[in-house]
Protein backbone atom coordinates (compact mmCIF):
# COMPACT_ATOMS: atom_id res chain seq x y z
CA UNK A 1 0.00 0.00 0.00
CA UNK A 2 1.57 3.36 -0.42
CA UNK A 3 1.11 5.33 2.49
CA UNK A 4 1.90 9.03 1.36
CA UNK A 5 2.34 10.04 4.95
CA UNK A 6 5.01 7.57 5.92
CA UNK A 7 6.54 8.08 2.51
CA UNK A 8 7.12 11.63 3.86
CA UNK A 9 8.86 10.38 7.17
CA UNK A 10 11.50 9.47 4.65
CA UNK A 11 12.79 12.54 3.70
CA UNK A 12 14.19 14.68 6.50
CA UNK A 13 14.46 17.67 4.54
CA UNK A 14 10.25 18.03 4.41
CA UNK A 15 10.16 18.85 7.71
CA UNK A 16 11.67 22.31 6.90
CA UNK A 17 10.86 25.62 6.48
CA UNK A 18 11.41 28.44 4.37
CA UNK A 19 10.70 32.37 5.26
CA UNK A 20 8.62 31.03 8.36
CA UNK A 21 6.73 29.03 5.70
CA UNK A 22 6.41 24.99 5.15
CA UNK A 23 8.63 23.79 2.66
CA UNK A 24 6.74 22.84 -0.40
CA UNK A 25 9.61 21.06 -2.92
CA UNK A 26 8.56 21.48 -6.40
CA UNK A 27 11.74 21.53 -7.89
CA UNK A 28 12.42 17.60 -8.15
CA UNK A 29 13.04 17.97 -11.73
CA UNK A 30 16.77 19.54 -10.88
CA UNK A 31 17.43 17.47 -7.78
CA UNK A 32 15.05 14.98 -6.04
CA UNK A 33 15.40 15.02 -2.25
CA UNK A 34 17.37 12.06 -0.02
CA UNK A 35 15.52 9.81 2.50
CA UNK A 36 16.55 8.87 5.60
CA UNK A 37 17.86 5.14 4.63
CA UNK A 38 20.33 7.11 1.70
CA UNK A 39 21.67 9.45 4.04
CA UNK A 40 22.59 6.50 6.41
CA UNK A 41 24.14 4.66 3.87
CA UNK A 42 26.45 8.18 3.26
CA UNK A 43 27.07 7.88 6.95
CA UNK A 44 27.74 4.51 7.67
CA UNK A 45 30.34 4.56 4.82
CA UNK A 46 33.10 7.58 6.27
CA UNK A 47 32.10 5.97 9.51
CA UNK A 48 32.27 2.59 9.74
CA UNK A 49 34.56 1.44 6.55
CA UNK A 50 36.24 4.45 4.71
CA UNK A 51 39.01 3.27 2.57
CA UNK A 52 40.32 3.45 -0.88
CA UNK A 53 38.70 0.61 -3.28
CA UNK A 54 40.05 -2.22 -5.64
CA UNK A 55 43.50 -1.64 -4.49
CA UNK A 56 43.90 -3.02 -0.99
CA UNK A 57 44.63 -6.15 0.92
CA UNK A 58 43.19 -4.86 4.43
CA UNK A 59 39.69 -5.01 5.59
CA UNK A 60 38.10 -1.93 5.12
CA UNK A 61 39.26 -1.46 1.78
CA UNK A 62 37.77 -5.15 0.91
CA UNK A 63 34.65 -4.01 2.69
CA UNK A 64 34.41 -0.94 0.49
CA UNK A 65 35.06 -2.70 -2.70
CA UNK A 66 32.31 -5.01 -1.84
CA UNK A 67 29.88 -2.67 -1.10
CA UNK A 68 30.59 -0.72 -4.61
CA UNK A 69 30.70 -3.64 -6.81
CA UNK A 70 27.02 -5.13 -4.57
CA UNK A 71 25.60 -1.30 -5.94
CA UNK A 72 26.96 -1.56 -9.44
CA UNK A 73 25.23 -4.85 -9.85
CA UNK A 74 21.54 -3.23 -8.16
CA UNK A 75 21.99 -0.84 -11.05
CA UNK A 76 22.62 -3.51 -13.54
CA UNK A 77 19.57 -5.19 -12.45
CA UNK A 78 17.62 -2.22 -12.36
CA UNK A 79 18.46 -1.16 -15.67
CA UNK A 80 18.08 -4.81 -17.17
CA UNK A 81 22.25 -4.66 -18.53
CA UNK A 82 23.10 -8.10 -19.47
CA UNK A 83 26.16 -7.87 -17.06
CA UNK A 84 27.30 -5.66 -14.23
CA UNK A 85 30.62 -4.33 -16.72
CA UNK A 86 28.18 -2.91 -18.80
CA UNK A 87 27.55 -0.16 -16.24
CA UNK A 88 30.21 2.16 -15.74
CA UNK A 89 29.74 4.60 -12.76
CA UNK A 90 30.18 8.15 -13.81
CA UNK A 91 29.88 11.73 -11.99
CA UNK A 92 26.53 12.14 -13.35
CA UNK A 93 24.94 12.24 -16.81
CA UNK A 94 26.94 15.20 -18.50
CA UNK A 95 29.98 12.78 -17.71
CA UNK A 96 28.40 9.81 -18.72
CA UNK A 97 27.33 11.02 -22.55
CA UNK A 98 30.92 13.12 -22.83
CA UNK A 99 32.80 9.71 -22.34
CA UNK A 100 30.69 8.75 -25.52
CA UNK A 101 31.21 11.76 -27.32
CA UNK A 102 35.65 11.57 -26.87
CA UNK A 103 34.95 7.85 -27.90
CA UNK A 104 33.51 8.98 -31.08
CA UNK A 105 35.85 11.35 -31.65
CA UNK A 106 38.39 8.96 -32.97
CA UNK A 107 35.86 7.14 -35.06
CA UNK A 108 33.73 9.48 -36.82
CA UNK A 109 35.12 11.40 -39.77
CA UNK A 110 34.43 14.38 -42.09
CA UNK A 111 30.86 14.31 -43.73
CA UNK A 112 29.24 11.73 -41.22
CA UNK A 113 26.21 12.91 -39.48
CA UNK A 114 24.93 12.93 -36.20
CA UNK A 115 21.42 13.70 -35.11
CA UNK A 116 19.89 15.37 -31.78
CA UNK A 117 16.21 16.35 -31.06
CA UNK A 118 15.31 19.69 -30.19
CA UNK A 119 14.24 19.08 -26.76
CA UNK A 120 17.50 18.08 -25.62
CA UNK A 121 19.27 19.90 -22.67
CA UNK A 122 22.59 21.69 -23.08
CA UNK A 123 24.86 18.67 -21.64
CA UNK A 124 23.21 16.45 -24.77
CA UNK A 125 23.77 19.75 -27.44
CA UNK A 126 26.77 20.69 -26.31
CA UNK A 127 28.94 17.15 -26.25
CA UNK A 128 27.65 16.68 -29.90
CA UNK A 129 29.01 20.05 -31.20
CA UNK A 130 32.24 20.22 -29.96
CA UNK A 131 32.68 16.46 -31.71
CA UNK A 132 31.51 17.85 -34.76
CA UNK A 133 34.06 20.51 -35.02
CA UNK A 134 36.84 17.86 -34.36
CA UNK A 135 35.51 15.66 -36.67
CA UNK A 136 33.68 17.05 -39.43
CA UNK A 137 30.61 15.69 -38.76
CA UNK A 138 27.40 17.27 -39.77
CA UNK A 139 24.65 17.86 -36.81
CA UNK A 140 20.87 17.73 -37.58
CA UNK A 141 17.83 18.40 -35.24
CA UNK A 142 14.64 16.53 -35.09
CA UNK A 143 12.12 19.50 -35.03
CA UNK A 144 9.35 20.27 -32.41
CA UNK A 145 5.95 20.76 -32.42
CA UNK A 146 4.26 23.41 -30.40
CA UNK A 147 2.85 20.77 -27.94
CA UNK A 148 6.34 19.71 -26.97
CA UNK A 149 6.48 16.59 -29.05
CA UNK A 150 9.09 15.51 -31.73
CA UNK A 151 8.19 15.84 -35.45
CA UNK A 152 8.29 12.27 -35.81
CA UNK A 153 7.66 12.50 -40.00
CA UNK A 154 10.88 14.63 -39.74
CA UNK A 155 13.11 12.32 -38.03
CA UNK A 156 12.58 9.36 -40.61
CA UNK A 157 13.61 11.97 -43.09
CA UNK A 158 17.25 12.84 -41.81
CA UNK A 159 17.90 9.45 -41.37
CA UNK A 160 20.60 7.91 -44.13
CA UNK A 161 23.32 6.20 -44.49
CA UNK A 162 25.52 8.67 -43.50
CA UNK A 163 23.92 9.05 -40.18
CA UNK A 164 26.16 7.49 -37.36
CA UNK A 165 24.57 8.41 -34.12
CA UNK A 166 21.44 9.61 -32.43
CA UNK A 167 21.14 11.21 -29.22
CA UNK A 168 17.62 12.17 -27.42
CA UNK A 169 16.58 12.55 -24.12
CA UNK A 170 13.92 10.01 -22.89
CA UNK A 171 12.32 12.73 -21.07
CA UNK A 172 12.26 16.41 -21.47
CA UNK A 173 13.54 18.14 -18.73
CA UNK A 174 11.80 21.29 -19.46
CA UNK A 175 8.76 20.43 -20.46
CA UNK A 176 8.22 16.18 -19.13
CA UNK A 177 7.53 15.11 -22.80
CA UNK A 178 7.78 11.74 -23.01
CA UNK A 179 9.40 10.77 -26.37
CA UNK A 180 9.20 8.03 -28.61
CA UNK A 181 12.62 6.15 -28.08
CA UNK A 182 11.41 3.03 -28.90
CA UNK A 183 10.72 4.28 -32.52
CA UNK A 184 14.18 6.31 -32.31
CA UNK A 185 16.07 3.56 -31.40
CA UNK A 186 15.02 1.12 -34.30
CA UNK A 187 14.75 3.37 -36.89
CA UNK A 188 18.32 4.23 -36.50
CA UNK A 189 19.19 0.87 -36.22
CA UNK A 190 18.42 0.44 -39.53
CA UNK A 191 20.39 2.85 -40.84
CA UNK A 192 23.93 1.17 -38.46
CA UNK A 193 23.83 4.12 -36.28
CA UNK A 194 24.20 3.71 -32.56
CA UNK A 195 21.94 5.52 -30.00
CA UNK A 196 22.24 7.55 -26.82
CA UNK A 197 19.08 8.21 -24.61
CA UNK A 198 19.81 10.59 -21.80
CA UNK A 199 17.19 9.16 -19.40
CA UNK A 200 18.39 11.69 -16.10
CA UNK A 201 14.65 12.91 -16.45
CA UNK A 202 13.01 10.09 -17.19
CA UNK A 203 14.59 7.62 -14.24
CA UNK A 204 12.23 9.18 -11.52
CA UNK A 205 9.49 8.01 -13.39
CA UNK A 206 9.85 5.22 -15.41
CA UNK A 207 12.09 1.46 -15.17
CA UNK A 208 13.93 1.75 -18.47
CA UNK A 209 14.94 -1.58 -19.45
CA UNK A 210 17.70 -1.41 -21.53
CA UNK A 211 17.68 -4.82 -23.21
CA UNK A 212 14.20 -4.32 -24.52
CA UNK A 213 14.65 -1.03 -25.54
CA UNK A 214 18.11 -2.37 -27.61
CA UNK A 215 19.41 0.94 -26.65
CA UNK A 216 23.54 1.52 -27.42
CA UNK A 217 24.12 3.68 -24.49
CA UNK A 218 21.72 4.96 -21.93
CA UNK A 219 23.18 7.79 -19.16
CA UNK A 220 21.44 8.29 -15.69
CA UNK A 221 22.30 10.20 -12.42
CA UNK A 222 21.78 9.32 -9.16
CA UNK A 223 20.38 12.99 -7.81
CA UNK A 224 17.46 12.55 -9.86
CA UNK A 225 16.75 9.63 -8.03
CA UNK A 226 16.73 10.09 -4.71
CA UNK A 227 20.09 9.34 -4.63
CA UNK A 228 23.34 11.58 -4.03
CA UNK A 229 24.84 14.27 -6.72
CA UNK A 230 28.11 14.07 -7.97
CA UNK A 231 27.57 10.18 -9.55
CA UNK A 232 25.45 9.03 -12.35
CA UNK A 233 25.66 5.40 -14.91
CA UNK A 234 26.53 4.95 -18.31
CA UNK A 235 25.04 1.75 -19.76
CA UNK A 236 26.89 0.64 -23.16
CA UNK A 237 26.40 -2.60 -24.75
CA UNK A 238 29.29 -4.72 -24.54
CA UNK A 239 31.12 -4.48 -27.73
CA UNK A 240 30.61 -0.64 -28.00
CA UNK A 241 32.23 -0.45 -25.10
CA UNK A 242 35.14 -2.22 -26.23
CA UNK A 243 34.99 -0.41 -28.97
CA UNK A 244 35.54 3.19 -27.62
CA UNK A 245 38.84 4.05 -26.51
CA UNK A 246 39.26 5.46 -23.04
CA UNK A 247 37.82 9.18 -21.89
CA UNK A 248 40.89 9.81 -19.22
CA UNK A 249 44.03 7.91 -18.37
CA UNK A 250 45.28 7.46 -15.06
CA UNK A 251 45.29 4.71 -12.21
CA UNK A 252 42.51 1.86 -11.88
CA UNK A 253 41.92 2.02 -16.21
CA UNK A 254 45.06 0.49 -16.39
CA UNK A 255 46.51 -3.43 -16.69
CA UNK A 256 49.98 -2.80 -16.96
CA UNK A 257 52.51 0.48 -17.86
CA UNK A 258 55.83 1.02 -18.37
CA UNK A 259 57.34 3.71 -20.14
CA UNK A 260 57.20 1.96 -23.60
CA UNK A 261 53.54 1.58 -23.39
CA UNK A 262 50.81 1.14 -21.23
CA UNK A 263 47.50 -1.50 -22.16
CA UNK A 264 44.56 -0.51 -20.61
CA UNK A 265 42.30 -2.93 -18.19
CA UNK A 266 38.93 -4.66 -19.13
CA UNK A 267 35.54 -3.21 -18.25
CA UNK A 268 34.07 -1.28 -16.02
CA UNK A 269 37.74 -0.16 -15.01
CA UNK A 270 38.62 0.84 -18.67
CA UNK A 271 36.39 3.96 -18.28
CA UNK A 272 36.98 4.72 -14.66
CA UNK A 273 40.36 6.32 -14.09
CA UNK A 274 40.76 7.77 -10.30
CA UNK A 275 39.56 7.19 -7.15
CA UNK A 276 35.54 7.24 -7.55
CA UNK A 277 33.07 8.41 -5.89
CA UNK A 278 32.96 5.55 -3.71
CA UNK A 279 30.43 6.63 -0.94
CA UNK A 280 27.90 8.27 -4.18
CA UNK A 281 28.31 4.88 -5.82
CA UNK A 282 26.66 2.79 -3.11
CA UNK A 283 24.34 5.13 -2.07
CA UNK A 284 23.14 5.19 -5.28
CA UNK A 285 22.68 1.34 -5.23
CA UNK A 286 20.57 1.95 -1.94
CA UNK A 287 18.41 4.47 -3.49
CA UNK A 288 17.77 2.25 -6.15
CA UNK A 289 16.93 -0.27 -3.80
CA UNK A 290 13.94 2.17 -1.93
CA UNK A 291 12.69 3.22 -5.20
CA UNK A 292 12.17 -0.16 -6.28
CA UNK A 293 10.84 -0.77 -2.65
CA UNK A 294 8.15 1.94 -3.23
CA UNK A 295 7.46 0.46 -6.56
CA UNK A 296 7.40 2.31 -9.88
CA UNK A 297 3.56 1.50 -10.28
CA UNK A 298 3.05 3.47 -6.86
CA UNK A 299 5.03 6.78 -8.17
CA UNK A 300 3.29 6.50 -11.11
CA UNK A 301 -0.16 6.45 -9.88
CA UNK A 302 0.69 9.26 -7.36
CA UNK A 303 2.38 11.61 -10.04
CA UNK A 304 -0.36 11.04 -12.56
CA UNK A 305 -2.69 12.28 -9.88
CA UNK A 306 -0.79 15.26 -9.00
CA UNK A 307 -0.22 16.07 -13.00
CA UNK A 308 -3.62 15.71 -13.32
CA UNK A 309 -4.75 17.80 -10.22
CA UNK A 310 -2.29 20.94 -10.78
CA UNK A 311 -2.55 21.32 -14.55
CA UNK A 312 -6.54 21.35 -14.19
CA UNK A 313 -6.37 23.92 -11.38
CA UNK A 314 -3.05 26.08 -13.16
CA UNK A 315 -5.40 26.15 -15.94
CA UNK A 316 -8.02 28.68 -14.37
CA UNK A 317 -5.19 31.23 -14.02
CA UNK A 318 -6.52 33.62 -16.59
CA UNK A 319 -3.22 34.54 -18.24
CA UNK A 320 -1.28 31.10 -17.49
CA UNK A 321 0.11 29.11 -20.48
CA UNK A 322 1.82 25.62 -20.01
CA UNK A 323 4.27 24.44 -22.29
CA UNK A 324 4.45 20.66 -23.06
CA UNK A 325 1.27 19.70 -23.50
CA UNK A 326 1.69 15.98 -25.28
CA UNK A 327 2.10 12.67 -23.12
CA UNK A 328 4.39 13.64 -20.18
CA UNK A 329 5.59 13.01 -16.64
CA UNK A 330 4.73 15.02 -13.74
CA UNK A 331 6.05 18.74 -14.60
CA UNK A 332 3.99 21.47 -15.83
CA UNK A 333 6.56 24.46 -17.26
CA UNK A 334 4.05 27.72 -17.23
CA UNK A 335 4.20 31.16 -17.83
CA UNK A 336 1.93 34.33 -16.46
CA UNK A 337 1.08 36.42 -19.75
CA UNK A 338 3.39 39.90 -19.05
CA UNK A 339 5.20 38.86 -15.88
CA UNK A 340 9.09 37.33 -16.30
CA UNK A 341 9.51 33.95 -14.47
CA UNK A 342 12.09 34.84 -12.60
CA UNK A 343 9.74 37.32 -10.91
CA UNK A 344 6.99 34.61 -10.18
CA UNK A 345 9.66 32.24 -8.68
CA UNK A 346 10.83 34.71 -6.17
CA UNK A 347 7.88 35.47 -4.68
CA UNK A 348 6.77 31.60 -4.20
CA UNK A 349 10.43 31.54 -2.14
CA UNK A 350 9.37 33.84 -0.14
CA UNK A 351 5.60 31.66 0.44
CA UNK A 352 8.06 28.11 1.35
CA UNK A 353 7.40 27.12 -2.57
CA UNK A 354 10.44 25.80 -4.33
CA UNK A 355 10.76 25.61 -8.19
CA UNK A 356 13.33 26.27 -10.90
CA UNK A 357 12.68 29.52 -13.54
CA UNK A 358 14.71 30.04 -16.72
CA UNK A 359 15.88 28.30 -19.20
CA UNK A 360 16.33 24.80 -17.56
CA UNK A 361 19.19 24.56 -20.05
CA UNK A 362 17.30 24.06 -22.52
CA UNK A 363 17.61 27.68 -24.48
CA UNK A 364 16.81 26.11 -28.08
CA UNK A 365 13.17 25.06 -26.67
CA UNK A 366 12.53 28.82 -24.96
CA UNK A 367 13.91 30.26 -28.41
CA UNK A 368 11.43 28.12 -30.26
CA UNK A 369 8.93 29.28 -27.89
CA UNK A 370 10.33 32.77 -28.07
CA UNK A 371 10.10 33.14 -24.53
CA UNK A 372 12.95 33.98 -21.69
CA UNK A 373 12.02 30.90 -20.14
CA UNK A 374 9.37 29.35 -17.77
CA UNK A 375 8.57 28.35 -14.32
CA UNK A 376 9.03 24.93 -14.01
CA UNK A 377 7.05 22.94 -10.94
CA UNK A 378 8.15 19.12 -11.17
CA UNK A 379 6.52 16.70 -8.89
CA UNK A 380 7.18 13.78 -7.52
CA UNK A 381 5.77 10.79 -5.22
CA UNK A 382 6.24 12.33 -1.93
CA UNK A 383 4.07 15.72 -3.21
CA UNK A 384 0.80 16.00 -2.28
CA UNK A 385 -2.35 17.18 -3.28
CA UNK A 386 -2.19 20.03 -0.38
CA UNK A 387 0.87 20.99 -2.15
CA UNK A 388 -0.69 21.62 -5.24
CA UNK A 389 -3.42 23.61 -3.79
CA UNK A 390 -0.63 25.97 -1.94
CA UNK A 391 1.62 26.19 -5.64
CA UNK A 392 -2.21 27.56 -7.13
CA UNK A 393 -2.67 29.92 -4.27
CA UNK A 394 1.05 31.87 -4.57
CA UNK A 395 0.92 31.67 -8.26
CA UNK A 396 -2.72 33.58 -8.23
CA UNK A 397 -0.72 36.12 -5.14
CA UNK A 398 2.31 36.24 -7.13
CA UNK A 399 -0.02 37.73 -10.13
CA UNK A 400 -1.54 40.01 -8.24
CA UNK A 401 1.42 41.36 -7.05
CA UNK A 402 2.81 41.80 -10.16
CA UNK A 403 0.12 42.83 -12.62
Amino acid sequence: MFDINKIRTDFPILNRKVHGKPLVYLDNGATSQTPQVVIDAIVDYYTGYNANIHRGVHTLSQEATDKYEEARIKIQKHFNAKQSYEIILTSGTTHSINIVASGFGAILKEGDEIIVSALEHHSNIVPWQMLCEKTGAVLKVIPMNEDGSLQMGMYHELLNNKTKLVFCNHVSNALGVINPVEEIIHAAHKFGAYVLIDGAQACPHIKPDVQELDVDFYVASAHKMCGPTGVGMLYGKEELLNMLPPYQGGGEMIETVTFEKTTYAGLPHKFEAGTPNICGGIAFGVAVDYMNEVGFDAIATQEDKLLAYATNELEKIEGLKIYGTSRKTSVISFNLEGIHPYDIGAILDKLGIAVRTGHHCAQPIMDFFCIPGTVRASFTFYNTLEEVDALVAAVKKAKMMLS
